[in-house]
């Protein structure tokens, strides 16, 4: 297991970020059930893990993306954390809506991007990674590279890690489903008996439903 990946799972675990419902479960924007949801969202009001996690994303772009001109934010989860990103390396920041704004310029990307630029994307939360992808295909669309992604989260689905390899953009993530997981089970935030519903359903998410 990776230290800093486990250190995140249990700091999002400790805010009870991570749900567990397999009684009553989530439904996805993509359409499917889950018994588990990550609501990355709520990292915001803690201000010493807003920063850890703005810190965790700025080292992995410096590693990893350091010829990246413009922060991305995917909205409207990531938008927040890309903005503290985006300020702390003293670049431009720009976010992507899903769709056109429906009055006014009618933007789909929100902010000054200029054709040319390199851009790394900013994300919370990864599970089929089309809403992600959307958004790289709507800023290499303003005729932009993006040079790669770094999300909060991923569920780390095969057909996300396909969709990823597929449109030729490199994935980096600060945690992920094992972690989480392992960590669950390691402080008794879920038992035993619970990691077998979890298996099930992540064999096969698009078919799961209790």
């Amino acid at each position: 297991m990776d230290n800093q990946k486990s250190t995140l799972a249990a700091r999002l675990l400790d805010i009870k970020a991570i749900k567990l419902q397999p009684n009553n479960p989530f439904t996805w924007a993509s359409g499917w059930k889950s018994p588990f949801y990550c609501d990355n969202r709520k990292t915001l009001s803690y201000a010493d893990l807003r920063n850890y996690i703005k810190l965790r994303i700025v080292n992995a772009i410096l590693e990893n993306f350091a010829d990246a001109d413009v922060v991305a934010g995917v909205a409207t989860g990531a938008i927040a954390q890309g903005a503290l990103v985006a300020d702390a390396l003293n670049m431009p920041f720009v976010y992507v809506r899903p769709k056109p704004k429906d009055h006014g310029m009618q933007n789909l990307i929100e902010g000054d991007l200029q054709a040319g630029q390199k851009v790394v994307v900013v994300e919370d939360l990864i599970s089929t990674g089309g809403s992600s992808l959307k958004a790289v295909e709507a800023i290499r669309q303003a005729g932009c590279e993006v040079v790669g992604m770094v999300a909060s989260y991923t569920y780390g689905f095969p057909v996300a890690e396909k969709a990823f390899a597929d449109a030729g953009v490199k994935l980096i993530t600060l945690t992920d489903y094992e972690h989480v997981v392992a960590k669950a089970l390691e402080t008794g935030y879920i038992q035993q008996a619970d990691t077998q519903l979890l298996t099930e359903w992540r064999q096969a998410p698009d078919k799961w439903c209790q």
